[in-house]
């Protein structure tokens, strides 16, 4: 049965709705337009003021009176998603790539399928603001609930969030404290709301009424509001940081391309020592000597199995002394039996002393799909055929944190691996779990080459150092390795592909933040918002 046809938008006359398919490219190009910006605004990009507009030229080809189907509108709404998403994970075609094999042609051809499924997380907020619109609610106003109501729900390979186009703006980086990503990006979608109105009705030769402008201003209310916060707990974050003790940490970055570091493990491992022998030397002989070096991820390529002699690590031959007296945390591949009898193999974090003993084990919990194991790979196990580059590995089963002893006290050291420092719901569990005075991700990006994912990936991480105010260090195999303060700020990093000897003071930090404690409640709020406005007509009152 046809669908029916709604009326045309207020404001709008049957003839000029009449004309309509002789204009029917206008909501596209404004979706494209629209998804443009959007990608511009983000982390890649930088140009944050962008995050204010972004999606106003979306919410008017939703308007669009050419736009009159649920199938036009999902249309409109997958041009905005996968433009966006084009631009904003351009580098997946170089990923696949140097992952593939094949050329950046076919790379990028099956890249777009990675973009195209992107595009229906849009495509489900175009179909959410059309039904949401005919029941009487504000497009724009609307989409603050529904955009983050998906950002939450809809899965996704890599967790992105609005408010991360925000991530070098310190003072509103800091209210990620109250409420995650969340509420940064809740306050632009805020902001959009009241502008949407205000530019409608110029466009429409309407003139401008305090009225129409009270949305926008309090909004704009509501942005100084968060901004006179986010100066305020700057200070105050700061302020605990002077007084509080600290560690002194050094980063190894080896610089190896991923193929590289597997075909001579052997170097790797050596860059590794000689990167380490410098900097302790360097800071000893400056009489400030390294409480804890970190090498990051896969930095030991040679498979660990239980009861392991560490010493090994510390050393370049066998049989030689060891190289390094500096505790430290490091990444490997771990091999053990697991309980239903079968040998597993874990990406793994181990601390060990000066001497080689095992201070700790973490086993990355969260693993990448497709990277690390294959969605249903265990029950078929021929799809590892068609994709023998994916590994396969057991996740881990706890996120005790790990434990650093020292004259002064112990350190707890929650230590994240790979991407997960760029969810902020699995770094709060871990976080409350272990209650860790620093956080530490050790990371392997070569895999993205020379692009913009891995400054992508630290944009992202300071938003978990923000949101629970610990310092977190940051060892990545290729770039970019970073030290980043308790308020989110970089203190200093490193290049991408380049050799790097990093060293810092790190406050040691514990305080609970409301994030910690309730956890993404804008997403949960969003996600109640939005099924009432699908579900209920909005009742207007009579002027």
């Amino acid at each position: 049965m046809a669908e029916p046809t709604p009326p045309p938008p207020q404001g709008t006359s049957v003839d000029e709705a009449a004309s309509g398919p002789t204009r029917a490219w206008v909501p596209f190009a404004l979706a494209a337009l629209s998804g443009t910006l959007h990608f511009l605004s983000f982390c890649g990009f930088g140009f944050w003021p962008l995050a204010f507009v972004c999606f106003l030229p979306l919410y008017f080809a939703l308007e669009h009176p050419t736009v009159v189907t649920k199938r036009r509108a999902a249309a409109v709404g997958f041009t905005h998603g996968f433009v966006a998403y084009l631009g904003g994970y351009h580098w997946m075609a170089k990923m696949l790539e140097v992952f593939s094999g094949f050329n950046i042609g076919i790379a990028s051809f099956l890249a777009s399928f990675f973009w195209a499924y992107l595009g229906l997380l849009q495509l489900l907020l175009a179909l959410g603001l059309r039904r949401a619109r005919n029941n009487g609610y504000p497009v724009a106003l609307a989409a603050v609930a529904f955009i983050l109501c998906l950002e939450q729900w809809f899965p996704t390979l890599f967790p992105s969030h609005f408010g991360y186009a925000f991530f070098d703006q310190t003072w509103l980086l800091q209210l990620a404290d109250l409420g995650g990503p969340g509420v940064v990006g809740g306050l632009a979608l805020l902001v959009q709301a009241g502008l949407h109105p205000l530019v409608r009705d110029r466009l429409a030769g309407q003139p401008l009424t305090l009225r129409a402008a009270r949305p926008l201003l309090a909004s704009l209310a509501l942005l100084l509001l968060g901004v006179g916060y986010g100066a305020w707990r700057t200070q105050e974050v700061d302020a605990r940081a002077a007084r509080a003790d600290t560690l002194h940490v050094g980063i190894v970055q080896a610089a190896m391309g991923v193929f590289e570091k597997h075909l001579y493990p052997a170097r790797g491992h050596r860059l590794h020592l000689e990167g380490s022998i410098a900097l302790e030397s360097s800071q000893r002989a400056a009489g400030k000597p390294l409480d804890l070096l970190v090498w990051p991820e896969s930095a030991y390529l040679w498979t660990l199995p239980p009861n392991a002699d560490l010493t090994r690590v510390l050393r370049f031959r066998r049989g030689t002394p060891a190289m390094v007296s500096t505790p430290l945390l490091f990444g490997g591949l771990r091999r053990d039996i697991g309980q239903d009898g079968r040998m597993g193999f874990f990406n793994t974090a181990y601390l060990i002393d000066g001497e080689g003993k095992e201070l700790g084990t973490y086993d990355k919990t969260y693993l990448l799909a497709f990277g690390e194991y294959l969605p249903l790979g265990e029950t078929f196990p021929q799809l590892y055929e068609l994709s023998p580059r994916t590994g396969r590995l057991s996740p881990g089963t706890h996120t005790r944190p790990l434990v650093l002893p020292s004259a002064t006290g112990e350190t707890r050291i929650t230590t994240l691996i790979c991407y997960e420092d760029v969810l902020p719901g699995f770094t709060r569990q871990a976080v409350a779990a272990g209650q860790p005075h620093l956080l530490v991700n050790i990371t392997n990006d070569a895999w993205f080459g020379k692009s913009q994912e891995p400054h992508i990936h630290l944009a992202m991480a300071r938003f978990r150092a923000a949101e629970h105010h610990r310092a977190l260090v940051r060892s990545t195999n290729s770039g970019v390795s970073a030290f980043i303060d308790p308020a989110g700020r970089v203190v200093t990093h490193g290049g991408l592909f380049t050799s790097e000897q990093l060293h810092a003071n790190v406050p040691r930090m514990s305080q609970a933040t409301l994030y910690e404690t309730l956890g993404d409640w804008p997403a949960w709020l969003a996600t109640l918002a939005s099924l009432g406005m699908l579900l209920r007509r909005r009742r207007v009152r009579p002027t």
